[in-house]
């Protein structure tokens, strides 16, 4: 009976809120959808010579929603986009942006983005950048609320070349939105910012969304895709493997982890029933399992001086993993 009860008590401990045992909960954001597909991919391939980077390609993208599309590296992400942008055009198949061609000038003037390999001059200042790039679209934001926007209002006389890597993200951010674009391509925005830069960033994502705005977003950091997406497709080998919420996705990798500190070794807790795999992490263990009470009952029967033990549902980053291990 003390088992059962210490069981339920760590089952149940997300009622409490502390301790030693802890269960980590992850709600969503609830956002309301808007319809209508703004972007569009259709049975599109694109070759580089012997080498085929997407492979009969479908993709939507819906109006005032954040997609999130997830990949690991040579998955065909940055080919995918340079379709929507019209850098590139496909070997066959169809892809539109408002229902045009994403090369056409009136349909780039509604687009904006922020890219990876993205350059500007070192020698000029935010604020100058920010003047040149608006001049570009018919009806872009004020400066001023632009360098509001990306936190740069203390920095707009400072030179690009001058400024930290950061900085510097912050800047081609700005630059992305200064058009005040319906549709907004953010390629790995928040890398080289801190943790306060990088939830800031997604606060202003969110008041973009919050305005009608259409978000395109490419990330290796998941927990930014589980916190921002509305929806996510996850690409690999140029084709896209599963698509939907990231509660569907994370809905495809069945059970929860249980985390602990146990000197149990990997092999012994293999052995108890209901665990599906074991991961060391540092000074911890992670178990994933579809019955955690029961391989609860088994990690507490076995080591009495178990500790640390938190309970969570998987996440975005391990239905990731999962998916594209079953590709391989």
């Amino acid at each position: 009976m003390r088992l059962q009860a210490l069981v339920d008590d760590v089952l149940s401990v997300e009622e409490f809120g502390d301790g030693d045992m802890a269960i980590a909960q992850v709600v969503p954001i609830q956002r309301s959808r808007a319809h209508g597909t703004v972007a569009e991919i259709q049975g599109a391939s694109k070759n580089f010579g012997s080498v085929r980077a997407l492979v009969d390609f479908n993709f939507q993208v819906r109006a005032g929603e954040l997609t999130a599309l997830l990949g690991p590296n040579g998955a065909g992400k940055t080919t995918a986009i340079k379709l929507l942008l019209g850098l590139a055009c496909p070997t066959s198949g169809r892809v539109s942006v408002f229902g045009a061609d994403p090369a056409e000038a009136t349909t780039r003037t509604r687009v904006g983005a922020m890219l990876q390999v993205g350059r500007v001059p070192e020698s000029l200042r935010a604020a100058e950048h920010i003047d040149l790039f608006s001049s570009y679209y018919p009806n872009p934001l004020p400066i001023s609320e632009t360098l509001a926007i990306a936190g740069l209002e203390e920095l707009r006389d400072r030179k690009f070349g001058d400024l930290s890597g950061g900085q510097k993200q912050r800047v081609l951010f700005a630059l992305a939105i200064c058009g005040n674009p319906d549709l907004l391509f953010l390629d790995e925005p928040t890398v080289g910012l801190d943790v306060e830069a990088r939830h800031l960033l997604w606060q202003e994502i969110r008041n973009l969304l919050g305005r009608g705005k259409t978000v395109v977003l490419t990330t290796h950091y998941l927990e930014e895709a589980d916190a921002l997406a509305d929806r996510v497709a996850v690409i690999n080998k140029g084709s896209i493997i599963a698509e939907g919420t990231p509660a569907q996705i994370k809905s495809r990798t069945a059970g929860k982890k249980i985390r602990c500190v146990t000197q149990l070794s990997a092999a012994v807790i293999r052995d108890i029933k209901g665990v599906i795999d074991v991961q060391a992490d540092r000074e911890a263990v992670v178990i994933q399992s579809n019955h955690p009470e029961s391989v609860l009952r088994g990690l507490l029967s076995l080591d009495l001086e178990i500790s640390g033990i938190e309970v969570t549902s998987a996440g975005l980053e391990d239905a990731f993993l999962a998916l594209t291990r079953e590709e391989k």
